[in-house]
C-alpha cells in the first residue's frame, strides 16, 4: 500500500508489497526489495540500496549525505541487505570517495536514535542499542551486541560475537567473542552467554577462553600472545580469526584485564 500522503520520486524502484506511509519520503536514485515497510516521515535519500523484508520507522534518514568536510558530492550509496529493522530517528550516511559505499548486512535491530557514519560496514544479526554513535569508516563483525550510549571513534574495528557494555566510548579494536567494559575499556572476558546461544560448542568456547586468557591475563604484549595462543590452543577458524584480527588491527587493540589487586594507575 502506498499513501497518497507520501512523495515517491518517478525513477524509485519499489519491490512488490512495499507499503509506503504517509509523509514518507524516497528520493529518485533509490532501489528497495519487497515487502518492505517504509514508515510515516521516513527519508529514504539517493544513493540507498534496500533488500527485502526491510522496516523503516517513523523519522529514520537513511543514506543521508556524510557528515564528512571532505565529501565533495560525489556519487555514492547505502547498501542495506534482508531482514533490517531500522528503528525512529536513525540516521545511516552514505559512502564518501574513501570506499564508495556504506553497508550494513541482514537481520540487524537498530534500536532509536542509532547513528551509523559514513563509509561504515556492519555485519549481520547485530544488536545496536539506542544512541548508539558509529563514526565514520567503522567496521562491526556478525552477531555484534553494543550497549546504549556508546561511541566508536572513526576507523575502529569490532569483531564478530564482541559484546560492548553499554556507555563505552571505544577508541581502540575490540577483538571477537569478548566483552569490553564501559569504565576503563578493558577486557571483561569473552562472551561465553552469546557464544551459546549461536551454538558454540562447550569446547570450542572452552578454546576460546583459553585463547583469551592467554592474550589478555597472561601479561605477555599481544603479539608474543598471539605466538603463545598458537603453541596452546589447537588450530581452529575461531583461533586464527582471533589472532589475525589482533596481528592486524591498525588502531590497536583495547587493554588487558586487571585485576583489583594489580592497578596501573
Amino acid at each position: 500500500m502506498i499513501s497518497n500522503l507520501a512523495y515517491i520520486h518517478p525513477d524509485a524502484r519499489l519491490g512488490a508489497n512495499t507499503t509506503v506511509e504517509p509523509f514518507a519520503y524516497i528520493a529518485g536514485d533509490v532501489v528497495i526489495g519487497d515487502d518492505c515497510w517504509i514508515g510515516p516521515g521516513a527519508v529514504i535519500h539517493d544513493g540507498a540500496r534496500i533488500g527485502n523484508r526491510c522496516r523503516i520507522h517513523t523519522a529514520a534518514s537513511v543514506s543521508c549525505l556524510p557528515q564528512d568536510l571532505k565529501f565533495a558530492g560525489e556519487t555514492t550509496t547505502c547498501e542495506i541487505g534482508d531482514d533490517n529493522d531500522i528503528r525512529e530517528y536513525v540516521t545511516v550516511s552514505r559512502g564518501t570517495a574513501s570506499t564508495g559505499t556504506t553497508r550494513i548486512g541482514s537481520n540487524n535491530l537498530l534500536m532509536a536514535y542509532v547513528h551509523v557514519g559514513h563509509d561504515c560496514v556492519i555485519g549481520s544479526n547485530c544488536v545496536i542499542a539506542n544512541r548508539v554513535s558509529l563514526a565514520g569508516e567503522v567496521h562491526v563483525g556478525d552477531w555484534v551486541v553494543i550497549g546504549g550510549h556508546a561511541a566508536v571513534h572513526q576507523w575502529t574495528h569490532i569483531g564478530a560475537h564482541a559484546m560492548v557494555q553499554g556507555g563505552a566510548l571505544l577508541g581502540q579494536d575490540l577483538p571477537p567473542y569478548v566483552i569490553v567494559r564501559n569504565d576503563t575499556l578493558r577486557f571483561a572476558g569473552i562472551n561465553k552467554i552469546g557464544l551459546s546461544r549461536r551454538g558454540f560448542a562447550p569446547e570450542r568456547i572452552a578454546e576460546i577462553h583459553d585463547a583469551c586468557r592467554i592474550l589478555f591475563q597472561s601479561g605477555l604484549n599481544y603479539l608474543n600472545g598471539c605466538d603463545e595462543v598458537e603453541r596452546q590452543v589447537p588450530q581452529s577458524p575461531e583461533r586464527d580469526y582471533l589472532i589475525a584480527f589482533i596481528r592486524e588491527s591498525k588502531r590497536g587493540i583495547i587493554k588487558p584485564y586487571e585485576s583489583n589487586k594489580c592497578k596501573e594507575e
